[in-house]
Parts: C-alpha cells; structure tokens; sequence
C-alpha cells in the first residue's frame, strides 16, 4: 500500500519491514528494498523510507535499554549476561562512533540495546545509527540497481 505524496510515495510495507528488523525481532528488509526499486519505485525515496524505519526500530531498542531493567532483558529479551558483558565491552571499546555500525546483522540491535543500557545521548545514537543505515541502504542499491 503505498501513500500519494508529490516528493515520495510512502510504502508501509517497507517502513514496517525496515522497522522490525531493527528490532530484536528478526527479519530483513534489504530484499524488499531492492525490490521496490526494481519494479521502477524512486530509489532515493524508498532509501529514506526504509532508513527512516530502520532508525525507528533502532530507537524502539534503544528505549528497551534505557527503560528496562535486568529481569525484562534477561526475561523478555532472554539476553543473557554473557551476551550483555559483550555488547557493553564492545561499546565501552569503540564507544559512539560504533553506533554507525548499528545496522550489522547480530552486533546491531544488542548494540542499540546497550547504548540505550549505558545512557548513551539520545541525539548522539540518533544522528550516527541514521548515518550508518542510510549509507548501507544508499550502497545496496547503487550496488544492486
């Protein structure tokens, strides 16, 4: 479904896909991104959809760190404590400037999780994982295109 505009059509099924696979969910949304844009859709468009998603899903992560506690993570998340020490050890390593990796399978959403654990700076998080997932969506399709 796709709504109108004269800039940009926007495809929920995209922003939702680029939303939940940012999660802790598991899912993809690369496949369909180089779909839409194979059957004609404005490449730059779809990637600002999709990154804009993807963002979000990333902050809805970030929020589970920051608002959660021990029980939700190790309950809810089943994060253990090894699979925590090693999300925090690498982003005490790296610090911010690993959030522009955010969009790696396996490492990035523990590792939103924990920025949003280790009260990383909202604006900060924000600015760099859109970076990072915009630059990867931007290469994909200029690779695939």
């Amino acid at each position: 479904m796709y709504i109108t505009h004269p800039m940009i059509e926007l495809d929920w099924a995209l922003f939702f896909s680029a939303l939940i696979s940012s999660t802790l969910l598991p899912g993809g949304s690369e496949a369909l991104l180089l779909y839409r844009v194979h059957e004609g859709g404005n490449a730059m468009g779809l990637v600002i959809i999709a990154t804009i998603g993807n963002v979000l899903g990333s902050v809805i992560t970030y929020a589970i760190g920051r608002l959660g506690n021990e029980a939700v993570h190790k309950k809810w998340l089943r994060m253990g404590d090894d699979k925590v020490a090693r999300a925090e050890a690498w982003f005490g390593k790296y610090g911010q400037i690993s959030l522009l990796f955010a969009w790696l399978p396996i490492v990035g959403d523990p590792l939103c999780l924990v920025a949003g654990l280790l009260r990383s700076p909202l604006i900060w998080f924000i600015i760099l994982i859109a970076l990072g997932k915009f630059a990867r969506y931007t290469i994909l399709v200029g690779i695939f295109s």
